[in-house]
C-alpha cells in the first residue's frame, strides 16, 4: 500500500488501495453485525439455515390458514344457498 498524500486538504490514494480498505471495513462491520445478533462461528450457517426454514415454514402455514377459512367460507355459503333452495322447494315436507 503506497502512503496517501495530501492536495488542499484532501488525502488522496490509488483506487485499488481504497477498495481494499473498504473490503476490510466492509468484513469486519458483517462479522460485527452477525456477532450482535449472536451469529457468529462456525455454527453460523446452520443457524441462518435453520432460520430460514423456519420462516418458510410459517409462510407455509399462513398460507394454508388462509386457504382453509376460505375452504370453510366458501363451503358454509354454498350450504347455505343449497338449504335455502331445498326450503323454498319444500324438499324436506
Amino acid at each position: 500500500m503506497t502512503p496517501p498524500h495530501t492536495d488542499a486538504g484532501f488525502v488522496r490514494m490509488p483506487e485499488e488501495d481504497f477498495e481494499a480498505i473498504l473490503a476490510r471495513a466492509a468484513e469486519k462491520g458483517a462479522r460485527r453485525a452477525l456477532a450482535d445478533v449472536g451469529l457468529e462461528g462456525p455454527e453460523a450457517a446452520i443457524d441462518i439455515r435453520d432460520l430460514r426454514t423456519l420462516l418458510a415454514s410459517l409462510r407455509m402455514a399462513r398460507r394454508t390458514a388462509w386457504q382453509t377459512v376460505v375452504r370453510l367460507t366458501t363451503t358454509g355459503l354454498l350450504l347455505a344457498l343449497i338449504a335455502g333452495v331445498a326450503v323454498m322447494l319444500k324438499v324436506f315436507g
